[in-house]
């Protein structure tokens, strides 16, 4: 029993005490190409978000560690990624205004609120958040993202500095920039992209990243290139991180409160659809909300050991996954090797130069962009297709943050939109007797004298008014058609929980009816429906609403109510007759 609660609180721990001996040689493997790949995007990160490089190996570390013990996903690597990265700079350089140590405090400081936002998102069990950033929008996010990022990355690559904060001022000043271009670190950049590229050639399993920043760091090195103005990274801080509490003014720290949720509604999206692409690959399921919590405690660690905020690793996860990772067995030994390096091989990296890894962040976001998948969204979805544009348009033209932020109220907006206007049916019998919608095939048309709807949304208050109006709209036009006597809704996918305004409802539409000669029949949820009918003391029965098991019973028992209680004519009676057949086919 105690093992039991202890594997559902560290679900890695299961995996590992039924560990296989044959699966240690390709998570060994696996873990080395990790950890060869993590090293050079983790330095490259740090520069994007404004610290020193020691931190993007801090930010591997701790949160990979505590990720293979709570996390659900045997292939996901956690760690710096460049959406978060982004949103951490854009939210941080404004407030921390020049100093160094206060932008490091506001990034540790975010990083921890980030990790406490998912926490309680996770203790509210809400992973269904998972699903509320919808794929086109996080499309339009991730793109817009990328692009800043590339041209964020033109000042390192071309040796100038950006005067202009925001995409559209940068991009109308390029031809000024363009020709202060310091000639040695553009030469530096292009060396590290052919470098690149030919080891992705020759060697496509090998770490290219690495190779390339390796021998920019190389060259700079042995040929004193620091003479030509080229710009390297600088000494880095290595060892142990050292604990301290942020200082700062507490209204700065506000600040941050809102921007946090938003990175941790970002981070915990994009995560799992990465999680959950592998963890369909390998056959396997994961916990949305054990996730939450896993993404919620790797962000404390990361800022407890001085790091910024992670996230799934999407690029990393591919080469775990390729490389045979077959457990959470890979982060562990490539967090130890990335410790390796943090704690006692710092000293080569300060010859890095920083065109070196503003081309590393450049490769890497050309990765994130995928227009072609936008541009299908136009021909499969047009709705998809203008989210995903506006989203996208958003980032570029207002920003990163403001960008995140319209992209979570789209969500909402989108959510709020098919449960407030979601579609409905209005319902008849095929020629089996079998209940389905009425369209333009005619393989179903209307019972005589009866409309049934449904209504394919749970009803709640800010819903009923638009179901009231569409019952009787499309009541109104059946019954032109044909006199209509009795009214039935199938309660099944409406009525999931009990609402004051949806009864309130309710006895309108029945006193409008009734003043018409027709019987309102709620069909479905039967018992559900009469208790909460008794709490409202609403009526029940002949002199109210009528309430039956489901639609087949409730079309029967109206034939019978008809047969027994009018003098048929002849052509009344085939009617009748011709319904009863049809339902004496159908399901009871």
């Amino acid at each position: 029993m105690i093992l039991n609660r202890l594997f559902e609180f560290m679900p890695g721990l299961e995996t590992f005490a039924r560990y296989e001996k044959s699966w240690l040689k390709d998570d060994v493997t696996a873990a080395l190409s990790v950890a060869a790949v993590a090293l050079p995007v983790a330095i490259a990160y740090a520069q994007l978000t404004g610290v020193n490089a020691a931190v993007g190996l801090y930010s591997c570390v701790l949160p990979m560690l505590v990720y293979a013990l709570f996390g659900t996903s045997r292939q996901l690597i956690v760690g710096p990624d460049a959406a978060t990265c982004a949103v951490i700079a854009a939210v941080v350089t404004p407030l921390a205004a020049g100093d160094s140590l206060m932008h490091w405090q506001l990034v540790m400081t975010m990083t921890v609120m980030t990790g406490f936002w998912c926490l309680i998102a996770s203790r509210f069990k809400l992973g269904v958040l998972a699903d509320f950033l919808s794929k086109p929008i996080l499309m339009g996010l991730l793109n817009g993202v990328a692009i800043t990022i590339i041209v964020g990355q033109f000042s390192k690559i071309f040796g100038f500095t950006f005067d202009e904060k925001y995409l559209l001022e940068r991009l109308s000043g390029a031809p000024s920039y363009l020709s202060q271009t310091h000639v040695p670190t553009f030469l530096m950049a292009v060396l590290t992209v052919i470098i690149y590229f030919v080891m992705k050639r020759l060697k496509p399993t090998w770490p290219a990243s690495m190779f390339a920043i390796a021998v920019g760091a190389l060259l700079v090195w042995l040929f004193n290139l620091n003479q030509y103005d080229i710009a390297v990274i600088g000494s880095v801080a290595g060892g142990l991180p050292s604990f301290q509490t942020p200082v700062f003014n507490i209204g700065i720290a506000r600040e941050l409160v809102m921007p946090a949720l938003n990175l941790a509604m970002v981070s915990f999206v994009s995560m799992m659809l990465t999680a959950r692409s592998f963890a369909a690959k390998n056959g396997y399921d994961i916990d949305a909300d054990k996730e939450f919590k896993a993404l919620g405690l790797a962000n404390i660690a990361s800022a407890l050991s001085q790091g910024f905020a992670v996230s799934g690793a999407d690029s990393r996860t591919a080469v775990n996954d390729a490389n045979g990772g077959k457990t959470q067995l890979v982060s562990i030994i490539a967090a130890v090797l990335i410790a390796i390096v943090a704690v006692f091989l710092t000293a080569p990296l300060e010859y890095i130069p920083s065109a070196a890894l503003g081309v590393v962040l450049v490769i890497a976001s050309v990765h994130l962009i995928d227009f072609k998948a936008i541009w299908v969204l136009r021909l499969r979805d047009r709705q998809a297709f203008y989210l995903a544009l506006t989203t996208l348009f958003a980032v570029l033209f207002i920003g990163v943050i403001p960008g995140i932020t319209l992209a979570v109220l789209l969500g909402l907006f989108q959510f709020l939109r098919t449960v407030m206007r979601p579609t409905d049916q209005v319902l008849g019998l095929d020629a089996k007797g079998i209940i389905r919608s009425i369209d333009g095939s005619d393989k179903a048309v209307a019972v005589p004298g009866v409309f049934i709807y449904r209504f394919n949304s749970p009803l709640t208050y800010f819903n009923s008014t638009y179901f009231k109006r569409r019952l009787l709209e499309r009541f109104a036009r059946q019954n032109q058609l044909e006199p209509v006597d009795c009214v039935m809704i199938d309660a099944v996918p409406c009525f999931t929980h009990l609402d004051l305004s949806v009864m309130a409802m309710l006895i309108d539409i029945e006193a409008l009816l009734r003043k018409r000669g027709v019987s309102l029949v709620l069909a479905g949820r039967k018992r559900q429906l009469i208790s909460w009918f008794e709490q409202t003391d609403m009526v029940v029965g002949e002199e109210g609403i009528i309430i039956r098991s489901d639609l087949y019973l409730a079309l029967k028992l109206h034939q019978s109510h008809l047969a027994a209680t009018t003098e048929p004519t002849s052509e009344s009676a085939e009617t009748t007759a011709a319904n009863q057949s049809i339902l004496s086919h159908s399901q009871i």
